[in-house]
């Protein structure tokens, strides 16, 4: 074990924006025993604050699902791969001609742009410093698209996903991550995590097999498929339950702390 590469929502961080101390005490004590440590998110940088508050990271971050690369110390872009507006707008068109009451949104790598309703009714939090519009009103030449978002309020996120994602894969790559929301996630084609964490594993010199890896959702298949030792997590998606090589214990156990613990004891080090 060289690098541990670990999701964050719903793999280390619960619904309460908690992680466990357990499970801060495990990648300390992974941090102190040399092994390098990336956090590989569907979260945009500006989301990125449990990291440094609760874990006091200041790494490297892999955000929005592979397409961007985070200086999370220096607070700095180290690189993106862009969805152009063309692509990204003709996968709206067919997606809409597939589920007419499809709504939309675009991250960039300056801010969020909605639609109207895209938030739903009553919906508040973190989104709502941004203000509703067309998104060809709002979207320029100079934004830089890194993920496009759709979603529907009636059927499963697995069930959108296998509609569109034959339907836009000449246009964009599609993926989905939240649990509860028929809500797809689109980059630019090859982009995914899997991708950016093997050319950032390969900058440190660490071999796939010397990687280990934790995710809970079908947007981890790519990466807990590339990993030398992919961990989903009992209480994740069935998706990347059959993808992954491992399992391990549910989000509420401390799963990926005591798959850490276990690796660490391994390597000699014993956590207090």
């Amino acid at each position: 074990m060289r690098l541990v590469a670990s999701d964050i929502d719903g793999t280390i961080l619960g619904h309460d924006g908690k992680i466990s101390d357990r499970t801060v005490r495990a990648f300390h004590a992974c941090r102190d025993a040399g092994v390098e440590l990336v956090f590989v998110t569907g979260r945009p940088p500006r989301w990125l604050h449990p990291l440094q508050d609760q874990l006091g990271h200041a790494g490297t971050v892999i955000c929005s699902n592979g397409a961007v690369v985070w200086d999370l110390e220096a607070d700095r872009l180290v690189s993106a791969r862009t969805l152009g507006l063309e692509a990204m707008f003709e996968a709206r068109g067919i997606i809409k001609r597939l589920r007419p009451s499809a709504l939309f949104a675009a991250e960039t790598l300056s801010g969020f742009h909605l639609e109207p309703g895209f938030l739903g009714t009553g919906s508040s939090g973190v989104l709502a410093e941004f203000t509703p519009a067309p998104l060809h009103e709002t979207l320029t030449e100079s934004d830089d698209v890194v993920k496009f978002l759709a979603i529907v309020r009636e059927g499963t996120a697995d069930d959108f996903l296998a509609e569109v994602s034959p339907a836009v894969a000449h246009l964009a790559a599609a993926t989905h991550s939240a649990p509860n929301l028929a809500m797809l996630e689109l980059s630019l084609p090859g982009v995914n995590k899997a991708v950016t964490l093997a050319e950032y594993a390969a900058s440190l010199g660490v071999p796939a097999q010397d990687v280990v890896a934790f995710g809970d959702m079908p947007n981890d298949i790519e990466m807990l498929r590339w990993a030398g030792q992919g961990y989903a997590m009992a209480s994740g998606h069935p998706e990347a339950i059959r993808a992954a090589s491992r399992q391990a214990p549910h989000f509420d156990d401390d799963g990926v702390a005591q798959i850490l613990e276990a690796k660490l004891a391994e390597l000699g080090v014993r956590l207090p």
